[in-house]
């Protein structure tokens, strides 16, 4: 399936990918698991990974609640801008590094299921209506939920899979 265009594929898209990255991280031993991978990533292990979903979902619902409440949210973050983006991933990483990777997984799984509620909620029109929201600009609240989540779950499992050959 390419790039979700409605909710039922963004919701059967956001749900499979997050099944298949859980699923990969599961089927590596926990000595795996916790293992970096090799120089030359900015996110070195699992942890990292899912920590930088994490994130990444948790600023989705800063935009998401600032924006229907009808003001102009920090994007992508408060003194980041979309250009220092690679700074911003950079103290993402710093943020969770010594966060435990079970408790990473746990943060990440309850963000994946608040901004899963969120796509269930709306209506196709809602989440795929070009500027139907201000604060969403020129595209849709679908599009940012798309990069938040089926597009963004399948960047990771790309990345450990090269990681961990």
């Amino acid at each position: 399936m390419g790039r979700p265009k409605n909710k039922t594929d963004l919701l059967s898209l956001s749900k499979a990918n997050y099944r298949r990255l859980m699923e990969l991280i599961d089927s590596y031993s926990e000595e795996e698991k916790n293992k970096d991978f090799p120089p030359g990533t900015l996110n070195r292990n699992i942890r990292d990974v899912l920590g930088h979903l994490h994130h990444w979902h948790t600023m989705f619902l800063q935009w998401y609640k600032v924006g229907m409440a009808g003001s102009k949210p920090d994007m992508p973050a408060k003194e980041y801008s979309w250009k220092k983006t690679p700074e911003l991933n950079a103290m993402i990483q710093r943020k969770y590094e010594n966060v435990p990777l079970y408790e990473m997984s746990d943060l990440f799984e309850r963000s994946f299921c608040t901004v899963y509620q969120i796509i269930e909620k709306h209506t196709n029109e809602e989440l795929f209506t070009k500027k139907r929201y201000k604060w969403t600009r020129s595209t849709s609240l679908g599009a940012y939920l798309v990069s938040a989540t089926s597009s963004h779950y399948n960047w990771a499992i790309k990345l450990i899979k090269r990681c961990k050959k």
